[in-house]
């Protein structure tokens, strides 16, 4: 068991602002912390529970049926998923809606399942899927956090910057793509800089 397969998905791997995978859901449920928030807790669920299910079964599965065995697995999870906001939090499953679902295609998913989870332990199936869906989680909540308090000045709804004139563009369309652009920026120039300093 390799602690590093936990903690490499949070920075030096993570899956949104290193590896850039996911931006789609990245960009559509990180209106809101709470939408953020939900969609970071159902891809690491996702992504956690595939990843175990997969390296069990890696030495049975044939090579040429693979793609479509870890496509079953995620869909199974992702079904689970779907039900359990739909009956606990109808709210936030209306909210993020089609999202949800998407994520059987989601590169994060498929990409761990076929680099990692079918070449590897159990164990360090989990720790990975633990640690890469911890670090897509804080990548959304990161952009969660600037896009609702610049936007609205609140977070998770509650008001916390009265009198504040918001920027409208940063809950839009067009706002993520700008965030997320700028943050891809910081992140490549921080492993630039750490690169240089070797």
């Amino acid at each position: 068991m390799d602690m590093r397969e936990l903690t490499k998905g949070l920075f030096r791997e993570n899956p949104l602002f290193v590896i850039v995978l996911g931006v789609c859901p990245s960009l559509a449920t990180s209106g809101s912390l709470e939408t953020a928030l939900a969609m970071g807790i159902a891809a690491t669920f996702v992504c956690i529970g595939s990843n175990v299910f997969i390296s069990m079964i890696r030495k049975i599965v044939p090579g040429g049926v693979r793609i479509a065995c870890y496509i079953v697995v995620i869909s199974t999870f992702v079904t689970i998923t779907d039900l359990f906001l739909k009956a606990y939090f109808p709210d936030i499953s209306r909210t993020i809606g089609i999202f949800i679902p998407l994520i059987v295609v989601n590169c994060i998913m498929l990409g761990r399942a076929e680099a990692f989870a079918c070449k590897n332990t159990v164990m360090d199936s989990l720790l990975d899927g633990i640690g890469m869906g911890c670090g897509y989680t804080l990548a959304l909540l990161l952009m969660g956090c600037i896009r609702e308090l610049s936007g609205s000045g609140s977070l998770f709804g509650v008001k916390l910057l009265p009198g504040y004139n918001p920027m409208n563009v940063m809950i839009s369309p067009p706002g993520a793509f700008l965030l997320l652009g700028l943050l891809l920026g910081f992140f490549k120039w921080m492993q630039l800089r750490k690169a240089a300093a070797k």
